[in-house]
């Protein structure tokens, strides 16, 4: 549950839970009913993550994915939130642009949406990218690790071992002022001592115990899709949704649904 249900959580509590050793939960959400029991239930950061591409469009990467399908998506997920901090993604490839076009994006989803922060993928590649949007006024989470938006650079998701290109990109992240770094598919004991190095706090996917907080994607641990080795489910919605359907068809077609309690 919430620290504080009463309070709104923003960036300064993400570098606050840091110093005092306490972890952040986040986990995404992509619709207004989602995004409302997932902030209730007292996550810290909603993430409007560009996953949606695979999770709710059906779609096998997350290049697909628009600006105007971010803003859509998050429009929707901050009407729904009280207390968490909203972050979206910012999708390909507007970090991939360049700065001008970065911030120039970035700016819209906060604009159109109320969003708190953007996510950016890339290291000492977007360095520079990151500091524009947080020099223009834009929180930034970073994200190093494996980056789904370079998924035909690697061919397939693949642990990422590189300690020396793990390490500079998470250090430029933070030089250049994220407040945040979700450290992706990364090994254990690589992404605790990323943790250690860094003042800010580091965000765990698939990343081990040892970062400063973890990020799931919510169709994961409600059993949609195929199950992943870095999630766990923690209820079986999925199911539960197959055999409501299952019970509803089914009395349909027996002529049981409407009963006499069920009409006017």
């Amino acid at each position: 549950m919430p620290t504080d249900t009463n309070s709104k959580f923003t960036v300064l509590n993400v570098r606050a839970f840091k110093e005092q050793g306490r972890k952040v939960v986040a986990l995404t959400a992509y619709d207004w009913a989602c995004a409302k029991i997932v902030d209730t239930a007292g996550v810290d950061i909603v993430l409007v993550g560009d996953s949606l591409g695979n999770v709710v469009q059906g779609k096998g990467t997350t290049l697909p994915v628009t600006l105007d399908e971010m803003i859509y998506h998050t429009e929707m997920v901050v009407r729904a939130v009280e207390r968490a901090l909203v972050v979206a993604d910012l999708p390909f490839p507007y970090a991939q642009s360049g700065a001008k076009t970065a911030v120039k994006a970035a700016a819209k989803i906060l604009k159109q949406t109320g969003a708190g922060a953007v996510k950016i993928e890339g290291g000492t590649k977007r360095a520079d990218v990151i500091r524009a949007v947080v020099d223009a006024g834009i929180p930034v989470i970073g994200h190093c690790g494996l980056l789904p938006q370079n998924i035909n650079c690697y061919g397939k998701f693949t642990v990422q071992r590189d300690r020396e290109a793990l390490l500079a990109d998470a250090e430029a992240i933070e030089n250049a002022g994220a407040f945040a770094v979700v450290i992706e598919y990364v090994p254990a004991e690589l992404a605790a001592e990323v943790s250690k190095r860094l003042k800010i706090s580091t965000i765990g996917i698939g990343s081990g115990n040892g970062c400063d907080g973890q990020v799931l994607v919510l169709h994961d641990i409600l059993g949609f899709g195929k199950p992943t080795r870095h999630s766990k489910v923690y209820a079986p919605v999925a199911q539960t949704i197959h055999t409501a359907v299952s019970s509803y068809a089914d009395e349909v077609r027996n002529g049981v649904f409407p009963s006499e309690k069920e009409s006017f």
